[in-house]
């Protein structure tokens, strides 16, 4: 989890009267989550954050499902999702269950007209071709290849790009999204055995401030359903703000691979976790140094979780036929493992230089009808022997 944050300008002590030069009031918010015991934020606002002038339509983006109880492992190209300039609606829902969604985007246009807010969500993106800035209510943070953009629910931001090559992958989980409980001492700091710590969580250090009165188009999701509102004020109107609960980057490439000499299970490339599901990173990394090691992945089954694989770069080791954005689902239920040859590819081999980000939900997960405009329907017979 985030570590305690401070920008901007803030009193002595929160709940208590923060005045202007000119004597007017700044306008505290307390920004939390789970009720009142969850991580949370205090900002310091120059108008009341308050201000609706007007809903002017409210409309559905909730993902149509075209495989409500799936068993077929799957491959998505997902290079084949179509760009769109605006950045919403270039948000393509492949697979979905109650908890999250995994979506696709490759949004041409940065966002300029509006201001986005999900209400419902945590949203994990992952950057994996592009560069800009996040343009948040609580700072700004620059992005780039391989960064994960963790954005706490109910925060306002805007995504500004560099060029119109970007390339997106997001989860959006209804449940907050935690680094890994089992890396975190009882104070909640990072282990020396963590594969990552606090110096590698990129914090909001720019910060924004506007006192503008006039219309501001805010759309805001809530239970699948996007509401255009009008506010008097601007967004990004925070003088300060302390706390835990705000948006932050971590980088793909600062994750430490954890090796053994036999192969590791996946829980050891495990980044960020939720009570529903977790998210992993694999990076390059030396191979096991047993003498008899068998690089490649044993077959397992997936008993209480579908797993999601998003290959980012480099040579998976364990997979046929596979390239940068392809997608691998391989549901609950039955086994899984290296594709017919790998294993025996793996043997002798010292290093991979594979990136990818695996996605195990405890849910099954529905496939939409925009994964199926994408997908090798064929994948599930990929292990039937090659002779």
């Amino acid at each position: 989890m985030p570590f305690y944050h401070k920008l901007g300008k803030i009193p002595p002590k929160r709940h208590t009267q923060f005045k202007k030069p000119n004597g007017d009031f700044y306008y505290e918010q307390l920004f939390g989550t789970i009720g009142f015991d969850g991580m949370s934020t205090n900002s310091y606002h120059e108008q009341r954050p308050t201000q609706v002038k007007d809903i002017i339509k409210q409309y559905s983006v909730a993902p149509k499902i075209a495989k409500v109880n799936n068993m077929q492992s799957y491959r998505l190209h997902g290079f084949k999702t179509k760009p769109e300039n605006d950045y919403l609606e270039s948000r393509k829902i492949v697979l979905t269950n109650s908890d999250c969604h995994i979506i696709l985007a490759a949004p041409k246009e940065s966002t300029k007209d509006y201001f986005y807010k999900n209400t419902d969500a945590d949203e994990l993106i992952f950057i994996h071709k592009g560069t800009g800035k996040l343009r948040t209510h609580l700072g700004n943070l620059d992005f780039k290849y391989g960064d994960y953009l963790l954005i706490p629910r109910g925060v306002i931001y805007k995504l500004d790009f560099d060029t119109e090559d970007n390339r997106l992958f997001i989860v959006e989980s209804r449940r907050p999204i935690y680094t890994p409980k089992r890396y975190r001492n009882w104070f909640g700091q990072l282990l020396e055995h963590s594969p990552f710590c606090e110096r590698d969580l990129r914090q909001p250090q720019e910060l924004e401030t506007y006192n503008e009165s006039g219309e501001f188009l805010i759309k805001i999701k809530k239970q699948g359903d996007i509401f255009d509102m009008v506010y008097a004020s601007h967004p990004f109107d925070v003088v300060g703000y302390d706390g835990y609960n705000y948006p932050y980057a971590f980088s793909i490439h600062d994750f430490e691979p954890i090796t053994g000499r036999v192969h590791q299970p996946p829980p050891v490339h495990q980044t960020f976790e939720t009570d529903a599901f977790v998210v992993c990173s694999f990076v390059p990394r030396l191979y096991d140094y047993h003498p008899l090691a068998v690089p490649a992945p044993y077959n397992h089954s997936n008993i209480d979780s579908d797993e999601v694989l998003y290959y980012v770069d480099g040579d998976f080791m364990s997979r046929n036929d596979i390239a940068a954005g392809h997608i691998s689902l391989h549901p609950a239920g039955i086994p899984h493992g290296p594709h017919p040859g790998a294993m025996e590819r793996s043997i002798g081999k010292v290093k991979t230089d594979e990136l990818a980000v695996m996605v195990d939900t405890f849910k099954p997960l529905q496939v939409t009808e925009e994964a199926m405009k994408i997908a090798d329907e064929d994948y599930y017979k990929s292990w039937l022997s090659l002779s």
